[in-house]
């Protein structure tokens, strides 16, 4: 089971310097990637049961992926993930093969639906169409990275007699992880996706996941040039080597660790220490990564 961390772009890293010094303090402890978070914009009047506070700081998942892939030589970096029906998939596919490029095949793209009304509105973009338009983006940008004559035709994405170099570094494209629990989200993790991402879950919500996920792989017929799914899980809570245990033995391939402060807190969204961050790798590092 790898180990990645995530917030390489927020909070605490949404600070360059900050970013790069947490990339490269994790990829020499032998973490196997770093992780984004994405929102463009965050409502100064949140809905009900929304806590993240507008003013906390987000790098453009973009921007922050190239400057830790320009300062690390190993690490994977990813995306956790971007809000695909907020992005035109044409512009979103030369940035991330740009990327690619940039980290040498090292990029994961993560991707999911998004849910926040207030910033489908600001970008324009109908909650009503994120369903459509999840697979219609994602299957727009495989076209633009894998056909001889790139063509897409579909409601919200039309093009043909265009092409874009230079491509991804892989021929079939960055690996794709697609995040969400719902039905929705599974049935294209199976079917269009190498992998798929459960964030910020319990030990009981993921053994449920992971589950939901089995049960879908019987039902749906997967493409066998998709391989083997694989399973990524922020958990949340106490993490340790037992933990770490829990999850590689229900099947997980990869746990991604949000960074949690040492010291208590007045809320989770409290920006983390640096300094605390590092001692955290550190501890996951002697404790999990090097047992």
């Amino acid at each position: 089971m790898e180990i990645g961390l995530f917030a390489i772009n927020y909070g605490t890293c949404a600070d360059p310097e900050t970013a790069v010094r947490v990339a490269r303090h994790a990829e020499a402890a032998g973490f196997e990637s770093v992780w984004t978070g994405e929102h463009l914009v965050l409502p100064t009047r949140p809905p009900e049961g929304f806590t993240i506070p507008a003013t906390l700081a987000f790098l453009d998942t973009l921007v922050a992926l190239t400057l830790v892939a320009a300062h690390t030589t190993t690490m994977k970096v990813a995306s956790g993930i971007i809000e695909l029906p907020l992005h035109h998939p044409v512009s979103l596919a030369k940035q991330l093969a740009s990327v690619d490029q940039v980290a040498r095949g090292r990029l994961i793209v993560g991707i999911g639906a998004g849910y926040l009304e207030p910033e489908f509105a600001a970008m324009g973009v109908g909650l009503d169409e994120r369903a459509d338009r999840m697979d219609e983006h994602l299957d727009a940008m495989r076209a633009l990275w894998t056909m001889d004559a790139p063509e897409y035709h579909g409601r919200y994405v039309d093009f043909a007699g265009v092409d874009a170099f230079p491509r991804p570094t892989g021929p079939t494209g960055p690996p794709i992880v697609v995040g969400g629990v719902s039905a929705s989200a599974r049935r294209r993790a199976v079917m269009k996706a190498g992998g798929w991402y459960v964030f910020n879950a319990n030990r009981e919500q993921a053994r449920e996941a992971v589950d939901a996920i089995r049960t879908d792989l019987d039902r749906y017929e997967r493409p066998a040039g998709l391989g083997p799914l694989e399973l990524t899980v922020t958990p949340s809570g106490r993490f340790d080597a037992e933990a770490a245990e829990y999850y590689d033995e229900l099947g997980v391939d990869r746990l991604v660790l949000l960074p949690r402060a040492d010291v208590p807190t007045v809320s989770r969204h409290d920006p983390v220490p640096a300094d605390a961050i590092l001692r955290m790798i550190d501890t996951v590092a002697t404790t999990v990564i090097g047992r």
